[in-house]
Order: C-alpha cells, then sequence, then structure tokens
C-alpha cells in the first residue's frame, strides 16, 4: 500500500468533492443539516487554511485521492476545535487511514491552541464513531450550540492534552 497524507491544495479540490458527497450519500447524509451540503465542500482548500486555523489533511493510495479529515475551530470558538469531513472511499477504509487522518488534524488542533476537540456523526457510521471512541472522544447528549448540521444524530467530545500534562 503505497499511502501518502498531505495538506489539501486546489488540485485536489474536485476529487474531495466526489468522494464527500458519493460517501456522504452512501450513508444518507444528503441535503440541509449534513456536512456533504456545507458549501466548504465546493472548494475545500480556499476553505481549510492556517490562517483560519484549519487544516484538511488529503489521502493519497497510488497517487488517487481516496479520502480525507478536516479540523477547524468549532462555531468561531477560540478553545475548541471540530473534527470535520472524515470520508474516505469504501477501498480505503479498515486500514488505519482515519486514525492516521484524525490523529494528523488533532495534533495541528494542539497547536492552534485548541483544548477541546468536537465532532458529529450519523449512528450508521459504526465504524467511524469506534474509531472516535478509540481515539478518546465521549459522546454527549445533544450538540454543542452552534453546530451546522442538525441531521447528524451523535455527538462527541474530547478533551486535547499536550504531551507530557
Amino acid at each position: 500500500m503505497n499511502l501518502e497524507i498531505v495538506e489539501v491544495s486546489a488540485q485536489y479540490d474536485q476529487d474531495l468533492q466526489r468522494i464527500i458527497k458519493q460517501v456522504g450519500q452512501e450513508y444518507g447524509a444528503v441535503g440541509e443539516g449534513f456536512g456533504p451540503s456545507d458549501a466548504e465542500v465546493n472548494n475545500m482548500s480556499q476553505y481549510y487554511t492556517q490562517q483560519n486555523h484549519s487544516r484538511y489533511m488529503v489521502a493519497l493510495l497510488g497517487n488517487k485521492v481516496v479520502g480525507g479529515c478536516g479540523i477547524a475551530p468549532f462555531a468561531d470558538s477560540k478553545d475548541t476545535s471540530e473534527l470535520k469531513k472524515l470520508f474516505l472511499l469504501e477501498e480505503a477504509r479498515g486500514q488505519g487511514l482515519g486514525k492516521k487522518l484524525s490523529l494528523a488534524c488533532l495534533a495541528f488542533a494542539l497547536e492552534q491552541g485548541f483544548s477541546r476537540c468536537y465532532l458529529d456523526t450519523l449512528s450508521n457510521m459504526s465504524a467511524a464513531i469506534k474509531l472516535y471512541e478509540g481515539l478518546g472522544f465521549e459522546h454527549l447528549s445533544a450538540p454543542l450550540q452552534g453546530t451546522a448540521h442538525n441531521g447528524c444524530d451523535v455527538w462527541m467530545l474530547k478533551q486535547l492534552l499536550k504531551q507530557g500534562t
């Protein structure tokens, strides 16, 4: 497996848009209130930039874009980040790629000074939920105030700890 994880750039925007919408449809995440309908999906490289404390990591398998994962401030919060748009093509699942992408995003969140990370997802994305639990995310009984994804039915939060604390 020739795997590479790189930061998003304009050359990946079209593939990412296709993958996010395709995988979203696979899991029923279609329409308002779901991540694949967010405006940023049309131009990921422009949205996820260091100057707005965001990063999107792209997974390449043999130079083919197979998915990605992002991190951004949650609802303009100073201390809470949001793990966003972890979408992988079926061929790339079950190989630890989601974990590698998530860990890269969480490390960036710490570098940016965030102390918490929020995410929302769907209960039918069971493999993703298992991944998030393994990374230390805890289930919430309701979404955090300010979420744009009112179609999601699973909400999770992780405290981010600097190494040695």
